[in-house]
C-alpha cells in the first residue's frame, strides 16, 4: 500500500533561498512544483507591463491563485511520495495583505480547500538578499512580507515551522529532518 502523498510548501519573503532548496532538493530527485510569479511577470514584461503585482494586483494575484491550485491538483496525479511547492496558495493572499488590498473570499476557500501537509518558512537574511529585474522589494520590505506570510498561514491553520539560516545544504538537510521526524509520529 502506497503512503498518502505529502505536499510541503517552501515559502517566505523574496530573496530567502526558497528557490535555491528547491533546486537541491531536485538534485535529490524529489519532486518540486517551481514558483510561478516570476513567468507572471515576465509574461508582462513583454506584453508592457513593467511590474503587474504594483500595477494591477488582483489580476497578478488572480493569475497566481489559478496557477498554484493547478500546481497543487497537478501534484496528486505524480506517483510521489513528496511533493516539494515554490511558495503555496496562501502566499498569493499573504502579499495582498501586505499592500493591504481586499480581495475576493474565494482566496480563502482556494487555500482551505487545497492543504498543505508542511509549511516550512525562510526568514530573511540579509547576507543572502539580493534585488533584480523581478524582485524589486528592499530588505525591509523583505522583513514585512514576512511577517504577512507569516501571519497568513497561521489564519490557515498551520503549523508554520521556521528554517534556520545556514547553508544550502543545512537547510535543505534540517527541513527533510523535521519531515522524516514528523511523519514517523
Amino acid at each position: 500500500m502506497q503512503k498518502q502523498q505529502k505536499k510541503i510548501v517552501l515559502t517566505g519573503a523574496p530573496g530567502t533561498g526558497k528557490s535555491t532548496i528547491i533546486y537541491e532538493l531536485e538534485k535529490r530527485d524529489y519532486h518540486c512544483m517551481h514558483e510561478i510569479s516570476r513567468a507572471v511577470t515576465l509574461e508582462a514584461q513583454k506584453n508592457g507591463t513593467d511590474q503587474l503585482f504594483l500595477t494591477e494586483p488582483l489580476l497578478f494575484s488572480d493569475m497566481l491563485l489559478k496557477g498554484r491550485e493547478r500546481q497543487f491538483q497537478r501534484a496528486s496525479e505524480i506517483d510521489k511520495e513528496i511533493v516539494f511547492f515554490d511558495r503555496g496558495i496562501p502566499d498569493v493572499h499573504g502579499y495582498l495583505n501586505y499592500i493591504s488590498m481586499d480581495y475576493p473570499e474565494r482566496y480563502i476557500k482556494v487555500s482551505r480547500k487545497n492543504r498543505y501537509d508542511f509549511v516550512f518558512l525562510m526568514p530573511p537574511w540579509e547576507d543572502i538578499y539580493v534585488q533584480d529585474n523581478e524582485r524589486y522589494e528592499s530588505f525591509e520590505q523583505a522583513l514585512a512580507i514576512h511577517n504577512h506570510l507569516l501571519n497568513t498561514y497561521k489564519a490557515c491553520n498551520y503549523n508554520v515551522i521556521q528554517v534556520p539560516t545556514g547553508t544550502v545544504i543545512d537547510r535543505t538537510e534540517y527541513i527533510l529532518k523535521v519531515i522524516k521526524t514528523l511523519t514517523q509520529i
